[in-house]
């Protein structure tokens, strides 16, 4: 029997900062302890996203629709049940009265059914907690239940709480001095009655806490469940799923009568996850999957002739692509089984090209009994064409950097095959946010029809230098539009990046998608050497094909104005070039990002630069609030 921890706590403290964690050394050295442990190897190294995009947009859909704050209800009764099924990643206000967690069936790992709460160092707008200090020890997230009536109940009615919780994930591990807890609410305060220390530990366990004292036999009874998190190097991730509380149970009483849902079903693609419908339909043999499946749990205590269906319809015209009814398969209890369905050849015409074509799979499985939870019962996939090109799925949950010498540049590259010619507009980029943000960080988008890697040798089709990251609040993804369209034959190409050498462009973080296993078709180089990356998981950049389509990421660089500096390269002073006669500001910036000077000009303008060291320099103009690609200078 667990023994509970009669310590009191108020609402007010619990999400107080209760320390900071000394560290050894500079962020540098925990930078080194990345090396050391998080990657596979010391030139690639993984970190947290550090934002939660999904969230983010959730909890700003929440607040404009439901004024932000999930309200109180009439109490609940038993019995209580949660496995999170659910596509919202904002817990149920029905069940719970705050939004911290992050629900989803991405972070975790062999879930007990689809979908979790995750727990991690990131708050209800997916923002991280303490965005300045990376040293912080403090409460991080919360969900906390509805009220929940337990007046009528005593001692004798057995009633248990239950759940299971996962360090870890697909995240990052708790380390010791983190905590997941659980605290439930007596007459007359809160009292902590279970708490676990972080650990490395990939696999769900079952937790059952006995509700004995009278104290908690009352009409406003609640339970909340609160992580502490060191953010240090890692966000520090906890998973909890399939919590009850009911009575009439007991210590053994760890199995339901249910069967579910448990992982996202896999994609009807081969190898990209997303591609162009024409791309698709010139190789279709080689581009479908031959097989397409769901992962099915038996949660129960003992086995079941288990019923599963499949279909799949074209979502724009509604018409049916396939279908797999009255399938059976004895499932023993605690099993799982892979519900697998052969891709189907029924396929429809190609449509404009570029446009968007929807594909949903729904797989279901008939109910084993009058108490087995509906929801987990139907698992659906959407299989998406759209005009580009991609291996992830969507969501990052790691972030990927290289760590690079001060005095050489570092690329990564990443391979993709055209089944037709196409034409090249735009590259998306995911990018991890960092502390402080790298907004002064400069890269490049490079082109490669080959790379020396292999026998080849590097064949630059595009080059585009002088850009920065950039975060979209709402997908987390920025689209870099092409100066100039590229047309591609049929066949291999690498969309890559470059962080140039002495420029302090070092450590920017990409979005990684882990979930994605097989080939990862990452190349990155460090030491003037292509090597193939060893990573399980998907870097977030995908090429974009045709029209860019209106979407909700605005563009805020690029401003179509033609202007320059002369002369270039320079050694006294230089004159800004612009086609009308107003007046703009600018800013020269060194390598490193640090604004040397600012001001406004007109056409013609001279700017002294007579004091500058020799090297190189870059000038920006704002224009109404925005900025200008960057021109670069060369002093000598």
């Amino acid at each position: 029997m667990i023994k509970m921890v009669q310590e009191e706590i108020s609402v007010q403290n619990r999400m107080r900062t209760i320390g900071t964690s000394i560290v050894s050394n500079v962020l540098s050295v925990v930078l080194l302890v990345f090396v050391a442990t998080q990657s596979i190897s010391a030139q690639e190294v993984l970190a947290p996203i550090n934002f939660n995009s999904v969230q983010h947009a959730a909890s700003g859909y929440y607040k404009a629709n439901n004024g932000g704050v999930a309200y109180k209800r009439t109490a609940l009764s038993l019995p209580f049940f949660e496995d999170f099924t659910s596509y919202s990643p904002i817990p149920d206000d029905t069940k719970w009265l705050d939004r911290k967690v992050y629900v989803n069936n991405t972070m975790c790992f062999n879930p007990i059914s689809r979908g979790v709460a995750t727990f991690d160092a990131l708050d209800q707008d997916g923002i991280p907690y303490d965005p300045v200090s990376n040293t912080t020890l403090l409460y991080a997230d919360s969900l906390t239940s509805q009220q929940i009536d337990l007046s009528g109940y005593q001692a004798s009615d057995s009633l248990y709480l239950s759940f299971f919780y996962q360090p870890e994930g697909n995240g990052f591990y708790p380390e010791p001095e983190d905590s997941l807890m659980l605290y439930m609410r007596r007459t007359n305060g809160w009292a902590r009655v279970w708490m676990v220390p972080g650990e490395r530990n990939h696999e769900f366990k079952q937790v059952m806490i006995p509700i004995t004292e009278a104290s908690y036999f009352h009409a406003g009874f609640q339970f909340r469940f609160i992580n502490k998190a060191s953010i240090v190097v890692n966000d520090d991730v906890w998973n909890v799923d399939y919590i009850r509380l009911d009575a009439n149970r007991n210590i053994n009483d760890t199995l339901v009568e249910d069967v579910a849902f448990t992982l996202p079903p896999t994609f009807f693609l081969s190898d990209y996850t997303y591609m162009p419908y024409h791309q698709f339909i010139a190789d279709v043999n080689k581009e479908r999957a031959t097989q397409h499946s769901a992962i099915v749990r038996n949660n129960s205590a003992v086995t079941h002739n288990i019923n599963y269906n499949f279909v799949a319809t074209e979502k724009v015209t509604s018409s049916n692509l396939a279908s797999s009814t009255s399938n059976t398969t004895s499932l023993a209890a605690g099993a799982a089984y892979k519900v697998t369905e052969t891709s189907y050849t029924s396929l429809p015409t190609t449509p404009q090209k570029n446009h968007p074509r929807v594909f949903e799979h729904k797989y279901y499985i008939e109910s084993v009994g009058a108490s087995d939870p509906k929801e987990n019962d139907t698992i659906v996939h959407e299989q998406n064409f759209h005009n580009f090109l991609a291996y992830d799925d969507g969501t990052a949950e790691k972030s990927y950097f290289l760590n690079l010498f001060a005095t050489l540049p570092g690329k990564i590259a990443i391979d993709f095959n055209l089944n037709e010619p196409d034409t090249l507009s735009a590259v998306s980029i995911y990018f991890g946010r960092q502390v402080p943000l790298p907004d002064q960080k400069f890269f490049s988008i490079i082109i490669y029809s080959d790379i020396a890697y292999g026998g080849g040798s590097d064949q630059i089709l595009y080059q585009e230098d002088f850009l920065r990251p950039i975060y979209s609040q709402v997908n987390h993804s920025w689209i870099y539009k092409l100066q100039r369209p590229l047309a591609l034959p049929a066949g291999k190409f690498f969309v890559g990046t470059m962080q140039p050498a002495l420029s302090n462009s070092d450590s920017l973080y990409f979005g990684f998608d882990v979930n994605r296993d097989g080939e990862n078709h990452l190349y990155y180089n460090v030491l003037n050497e292509w090597k193939k990356s060893n990573l399980s998981g998907v870097l977030m950049v995908r090429p974009i094909f045709g029209t860019v389509f209106p979407s909700s990421v605005s563009e805020t660089e690029n401003k179509d104005l033609v202007w320059d500096v002369a002369p270039n390269p320079t050694q006294d002073n230089i004159q800004v070039l612009l086609p009308k006669n107003e007046e703009v500001n600018y800013t020269l910036v060194d390598m490193q990002g640090k604004v040397l000077q600012k001001g406004s000009v007109i056409s013609g303008s001279i700017i002294d630069t007579e004091k500058l060291p020799s090297g190189t320099y870059f000038v920006r103009l704002h224009i109404e609030g925005v900025e200008t690609k960057a021109k670069k200078l060369i002093k000598y």
